[in-house]
């Protein structure tokens, strides 16, 4: 049986006797959807496995029909006028969970299904090692649909994934990409079946449960210091161009037509 190192709140972590540590988004309700205390369970969530000479490998999952939505929407509307300080607060949390994320010695496996979208699900997509994903998943970032930026390094991440133009065109035109398309960009390591996803998953995590640890880490830091760097660096400035642009009225209209669930009417103000 797994061990339970967190077993309820927001974000859970079990860990087996082969090293496998098992991540999991659980707000099934919101479709795991980002708020402070999320963000702050997960940041804690990837301390614990920092902390953890037992984990050779990190499988990152999502509770319920979706992987991660992004933001919690419905929480950051009801902030009104106090939501650029409220996601200074949340992207500061993001931040520091994206970099412990990168910065882990051992490999980190997403695992996804329903959707991977905004800073929060498709941030994590972007910063995990490896993404398998069932044939059904979607994917999109979102953020300037709602009048907002990406944030979670994706203006870094996602370039060096796709390209700058291909890149360009995901963040500025928020399309809703395929597993099938992702893949062909390069976003993703591998679809599978989505009967098939966790046995997929959990067998090419295998293979890390007998790697050298030693070698995995510093390949993995040889490989995310080629761009660990600038990441770090844009994080502070996503988070910067995140607040600000939550107090126009775009992002507030934005949102509204979210919940609205209709076309938003942005006056550039």
């Amino acid at each position: 049986m797994p061990e339970n190192l967190i077993s309820e709140g927001p974000i859970l972590l079990d860990l087996e006797s082969n090293g496998i540590a098992r991540l999991r988004l659980n707000r099934p309700d919101a479709s795991n959807g980002m708020d402070v205390p999320f963000l702050q369970a997960l940041h804690a969530a990837i301390l614990r496995c920092h902390g953890e000479p037992r984990v050779r490998v990190v499988i990152l999952t999502g509770e319920g029909r979706n992987f991660c939505a992004g933001g919690d929407v419905k929480t950051f509307a009801s902030k009104g006028e106090g939501l650029p300080d409220y996601l200074r607060e949340a992207t500061a949390w993001l931040q520091i969970a994206t970099s412990a994320l990168i910065q882990l010695q051992v490999p980190v496996i997403a695992s996804v299904h329903g959707f991977a979208a905004g800073g929060g699900g498709f941030g994590l997509v972007c910063a995990a090692d490896f993404v398998i994903a069932a044939e059904s998943a979607k994917f999109m970032s979102g953020a300037v649909r709602v009048g907002m930026a990406p944030d979670a390094g994706v203006s870094v991440t996602l370039t060096q994934l796709v390209g700058l133009r291909k890149a360009t065109e995901i963040l500025l035109t928020n399309p809703v990409l395929s597993a099938a398309e992702a893949r062909d960009l390069g976003l993703l390591t591998k679809v599978v079946s989505d009967d098939a996803l966790k046995e997929e998953t959990d067998t090419y995590a295998l293979q890390f449960t007998e790697s050298a640890p030693l070698a995995v880490a510093a390949v993995k830091r040889l490989i995310w210091g080629g761009v660990g760097a600038s990441v770090t660096d844009r994080l502070a400035e996503e988070a910067r161009t995140v607040s600000e642009l939550s107090g126009t009225a775009d992002a507030l209209e934005g949102l509204a037509a979210v919940l609205d669930k209709r076309t938003p009417k942005f006056a550039g103000r």
